[in-house]
């Protein structure tokens, strides 16, 4: 895994409110995102010259959700910025059978389109359409958000591969709160497999000591009160509140909910800055970092598949794990 910046020397977290002091330090997505930006943009702008055309992105939409909606959206716009070609690719279906149907034949037509060098697919998917059917058909060259099982294994297995941007940027907000998660015990409230599950691996491997929690876990709170780095991404609108946190924790929140029409997170911001360290705000502390991985992702994305090809053609064996992604990749044509 490949961090996108590397964190500043801080200050010593604060013990916040309950430790009599100032309130926690607000983890900020926007700068380390144009950070980001600033670099995908050179390398779109190259990518341009080279080839006749930007690189290019698909976003697959089945069904529109308003939380997702608003994350999609606001990576539409940040392509737009460093000259990426982005566009939504609606899926039409009335029952989850034609949707999944038409999910895959999407998919598979957009592995085959040479203009598109990354594909992202709407998540939460609607009730009854199977997560499994992006797995069999995304080409893992081009799931630049980590879901195919050759992506998902590289994570696990400890070797480089393309990870899910949330978790990627849900990591890279620890790094910036200046927390050291060696020997930390991290709480992540959420098992899904594009967040609290990869995160768990990502953070398991920096030598944090990780408990996972979801739906069934018993006493949450006091799961919650023993973490020094807290990440929750459960979907679920404030289910942490200050009262649960270990003074001092670092609080990095993914959830991104609409309730009475306004944006808010899975942490009640308001009475965890009294107590944490740190904390990411919702909207504009992970959203904005996840944007714009997403787009290093991509550039990473269109690098390898231009790597990859004269091997494929050639029938060479491919540096690193991208043997095992063109494997896979014809495998999911037959």
């Amino acid at each position: 895994m490949a961090h996108a910046v590397t964190p500043p020397a801080t200050s010593p977290p604060s013990t916040g409110a309950a430790g009599g002091a100032a309130v926690a330090r607000r983890l900020e997505g926007a700068p380390f995102a144009t950070e980001i930006r600033e670099r995908v943009a050179a390398d779109s702008a190259a990518y341009a010259q080279e080839h006749g055309h930007p690189p290019g992105l698909a976003v697959v939409v089945c069904g529109r959700s308003a939380p997702s909606m608003v994350y999609l959206e606001r990576i539409l716009k940040a392509c737009a910025q460093v000259g990426i070609d982005a566009s939504f690719v609606d899926v039409p279906g009335e029952t989850p059978a034609d949707q999944e149907r038409e999910l895959a034949a999407a998919i598979l037509r957009l592995n085959d389109d040479p203009k598109v060098n990354g594909i992202i697919v709407q998540m939460p998917l609607p009730e009854g359409v199977r997560l499994r059917t992006v797995v069999d058909t995304i080409d893992p060259l081009k799931d630049i958000d980590g879901i195919h099982p050759l992506n998902a294994g590289l994570l696990r297995a400890g070797y480089e591969g393309f990870i899910p941007a949330t978790a990627h940027a849900a990591l890279e907000m620890v790094h910036r709160s200046g927390v050291e998660l060696k020997g930390a015990d991290a709480v992540v409230i959420g098992r899904s497999p594009v967040v609290g599950m990869p995160l768990a691996f990502m953070l398991t491997k920096e030598n944090a000591t990780v408990t996972v929690c979801h739906s069934k876990t018993r006493d949450l709170p006091a799961k919650v009160r023993m973490a020094d780095v807290l990440v929750v991404a459960a979907g679920h609108p404030r289910l942490v509140t200050g009262d649960m946190l270990k003074p001092g924790a670092v609080v990095v929140d993914v959830g991104i909910n609409v309730v009475d029409g306004k944006i808010v997170g899975d942490v009640d911001f308001e009475s965890a800055e009294q107590v944490a360290s740190a904390i990411t705000p919702v909207p504009g502390g992970v959203g904005p970092l996840t944007s714009a991985l997403l787009l290093s992702h991509l550039m990473r994305a269109a690098q390898r598949q231009m790597d990859a090809e004269p091997h494929r053609h050639m029938g060479r064996d491919l540096p690193n794990d991208q043997t095992e992604a063109a494997a896979a990749r014809q495998d999911s044509r037959r």
